[in-house]
């Protein structure tokens, strides 16, 4: 799939667009807020659909557009949209300070 020709690259295109959508706008599952966090699901979801048949395997001959299987590609584009915004979710609360760190401790001895 290297040397695919644009009818393969529309195909795989669309499924990101139709991933990154569901997720962003129909869901509403969001890491960024605004166009960009839609345009890092649509880049995620071509690279999910792209490597969507090697990994996943060939199903459903009669589905398959420009030597593209669309189930396989499907279901790596929505893995990979819902990767993007699943990993920036763990990140941010994982890097993320606590907004009460100094009076936490000094409040919760003077309660107990």
């Amino acid at each position: 799939m290297l040397g695919m020709d644009f009818s393969a690259f529309a195909v795989l295109s669309v499924a990101a667009v139709l991933a990154a959508a569901v997720l962003h706008y129909v869901v509403r599952y969001r890491f960024l807020e605004g166009f960009d966090g839609f345009l890092g699901k649509v880049c995620a979801g071509w690279l999910g659909a792209w490597l969507g048949s090697p990994i996943i395997g060939h199903w459903f001959e009669r589905f398959k557009i420009a030597d593209i299987y669309l189930v396989p590609a499907l279901l790596g584009a929505f893995a990979a949209a819902f990767f993007v915004a699943v990993t920036g979710k763990a990140m941010a609360k994982v890097l993320a300070p606590t907004i009460i760190e100094g009076l936490a401790n000094n409040d919760i001895r003077k309660a107990a």
